[in-house]
């Protein structure tokens, strides 16, 4: 049973919030689940417990305790959360678009569709100014605006904010290197950073291990990372310096970037600004 009186939570997000709250409370081995089972939720929904167990190194009746910690039967109860997570979230776009259809959005057709994702990018927005803590941000600002060049670490979704930054950057004639190249050079790339230098890395849920090993890399050797990811268990909280968390809203099932790509830009305007100043 749980240690402390909470409320149950049937869907991955209320989950995640809970684990959230938790984290500092949480026992080490409890903690270890849960960094994992954020990180890889696909492997929850489909996995044994021998084999999440191994992946996670734990012993397997951790994952009972984990489970029963939040107020779950058991193992099977948590594994349905993680299941009817990736059923609503990675489901094709043939699906995606058949969902839309089924709410009726095929009725007005684009124009519905339209004023699905405005939607969801106008909520994503709102929680953009609370979620910014002023004074991490400045410190975000000096960090990069100090640097002789950017490092910019991105995967998969996350890929276009950096893109993005990249395309500012040059223009504002501040030094930046995207590391992902098709040439796949990147650990080369990434050796040529020095002590003078700093990093911007974004990552969201399902994290992008590389980008994680990246920024990991770049910290080892006393080059600050900052970065923009989704959750505290996020393997980029550990890393940085300086972190920013921010989940962007979704509709019926696809996530935009609107807030990110909106953080991003006021991020590299105010190195510019700073830059100016120094």
């Amino acid at each position: 049973m749980p240690t402390s009186p909470i409320a149950v939570p049937t869907d991955f997000e209320t989950l995640r919030t809970t684990i959230v709250e938790q984290r500092a409370t949480l026992p080490k081995r409890l903690m270890q689940v849960a960094a994992y089972a954020l990180d890889h939720p696909d492997e929850i929904a489909f996995g044994t417990t021998a084999s999440i167990a191994a992946a996670a190194s734990v012993q397997p009746s951790t994952l009972v305790r984990f489970a029963q910690h939040f107020g779950l039967d058991g193992f099977s109860g948590l594994q349905q959360i993680f299941q009817a997570r990736l059923r609503g979230r990675t489901a094709s776009y043939e699906d995606r678009l058949r969902q839309l259809e089924s709410a009726g959005a095929a009725e007005t057709e684009s124009g519905t569709i339209l004023k699905g994702f405005i939607g969801a990018a106008h909520q994503s927005l709102d929680a953009l100014s609370a979620a910014i803590e002023p004074e991490k941000l400045e410190q975000a600002v000096d960090i990069l605006a100090r640097a002789e060049t950017i490092y910019l670490i991105a995967r998969r979704r996350s890929f276009p904010v950096v893109t993005s930054m990249a395309y500012a950057l040059g223009k504002l004639k501040i030094r930046c290197q995207v590391v992902s190249s098709a040439a796949g050079n990147d650990d080369d790339l990434l050796e040529q950073a020095g002590p003078r230098d700093a990093a911007f890395a974004v990552s969201f849920a399902p994290y992008a291990p590389e980008s994680a090993a990246q920024a990991r890399a770049l910290a080892d050797r006393g080059i600050p990372v900052v970065a923009l990811t989704d959750s505290a268990l996020s393997p980029l909280a550990g890393i940085a310096q300086v972190w920013f968390e921010l989940m962007e809203a979704d509709h019926a099932g696809f996530r935009s970037l609107s807030a990110s790509l909106a953080f991003a830009m006021a991020l590299t305007v105010s190195v510019a600004e700073r830059r100016r100043q120094l």
